[in-house]
């Protein structure tokens, strides 16, 4: 087994995550919402989709780089929230931050992970970053953590909308793993009567820009502009809520058609690979969400983890840049897909085929 500082691709970095990860915490970082068919069906939209190369391009330039909240970014990424990230890396969501604002990519913090809003922006102070909540408390509650966030620099504030109940995650179950925060955090009730009305009392009130996470249907991201919501992540949280919801991929076109460029659209969900992500830009994604390879990245080796992480990625969104005829993100759109059959049972491992085979 490779160590970190040995690790030339994602492959690798998976294992030694998994070596070093127990069983509970693994189970949760590949698992989902009981039969887990929306997890797999994360996978399986994104590996319906080939891509279309053209050719006789010059190519000896690529810049994969984009844009956010006016700030450049080194990839169209940003690391997504994970409630208690310290599950996998003591350091936890300072140590994600410090990765993030190393590379070049934003955070979204989630508001469940220790060190904390104000210790994870000392960490980091330079680094982009997105404050994500679970709803846990009144408009009292929320505005207190605002007024927090935008003292602290962050650039925009998150709220998760796909999480009034909380999903049966039958490994998590089965394991008898049961993260932190869960046994901490009270106030559910306040998320289950989260509503319109509360979206639009919290764009009167704040100016931070306000981005909700779980957006599924154009119908939804049609409420939400009426709203004045400045961005939707198209999100299911990963396939750990509500089973047997369509892949992300899926219906991001359809939300990319509704927003029609009025606000910002973000999409995570099963995103692994360099191709993945190019994938969703095609489709007019303006940045991608990575949740288990943040979790991959902070398990086989903590901060310097997530930066090889970053860095593999990268590299294998240049070639493919490259590869498709490609300079700039912006190039890419739908004339570079073409749907297809999957290979592959679609499932977290789906992107990893050479650990089935025993590298």
């Amino acid at each position: 087994m490779a160590a970190l500082d040995q690790v030339t691709t994602l492959h690798e970095l998976v294992l030694l995550a998994r070596r070093r990860l127990a069983k509970g915490a693994w189970d949760y970082l590949q698992g989902g919402a009981e039969t887990e068919t929306g997890l797999a069906r994360n996978r399986l939209a994104i590996e319906r989709l080939a891509l279309r190369p053209r050719v006789c391009v010059d190519v000896r330039e690529v810049d994969a780089s984009s844009e956010l909240f006016g700030r450049r970014i080194r990839l169209p990424v940003f690391l997504a929230p994970i409630g208690s990230l310290e599950t996998f890396h003591p350091t936890g969501g300072a140590g994600a931050a410090e990765a993030a604002a190393r590379f070049g990519v934003p955070l979204m913090l989630s508001g469940v992970c220790a060190p904390g809003l104000e210790a994870v922006a000392r960490a980091a102070p330079e680094a982009l970053r997105i404050f994500q909540l679970y709803v846990r408390g009144d408009e009292g509650w929320i505005a207190e953590i605002v007024a927090r966030a935008e003292v602290h620099g962050y650039a925009a504030f998150a709220i998760t909308v796909d999480t009034a109940w909380y999903s049966r995650r039958e490994r998590d179950l089965l394991n008898r793993f049961e993260k932190p925060w869960r046994r901490e955090v009270g106030g559910q009730d306040f998320q289950k009567g989260f509503d319109w009305r509360a979206v639009a009392r919290f764009k009167a009130r704040h100016r931070i820009p306000l981005i909700l996470k779980g957006i599924m249907t154009a119908e939804d991201a049609r409420i939400a502009l009426d709203h004045g919501v400045d961005g939707v992540l198209v999100s299911n949280h990963g396939g750990r809520q509500l089973d047997h919801v369509q892949g992300t991929l899926d219906v991001l076109p359809e939300i990319v058609e509704a927003v029609a460029g009025r606000a910002l659209v973000l999409v995570d969900g099963g995103f692994c690979r360099g191709t993945d992500i190019l994938k969703a830009i095609a489709l007019g994604a303006k940045a991608v969400g990575l949740g288990r390879m943040l979790a991959v990245g902070m398990a086989a080796g903590g901060p310097e983890g997530v930066v090889t992480m970053l860095e593999l990625l990268e590299e294998e969104i240049r070639i493919a840049l490259g590869l498709l005829g490609v300079t700039r993100l912006a190039e890419l759109g739908r004339s570079h897909l073409a749907r297809a059959e999957a290979v592959r049972p679609p499932g977290f491992w789906s992107a990893f085929p050479l650990v089935a085979e025993g590298y």
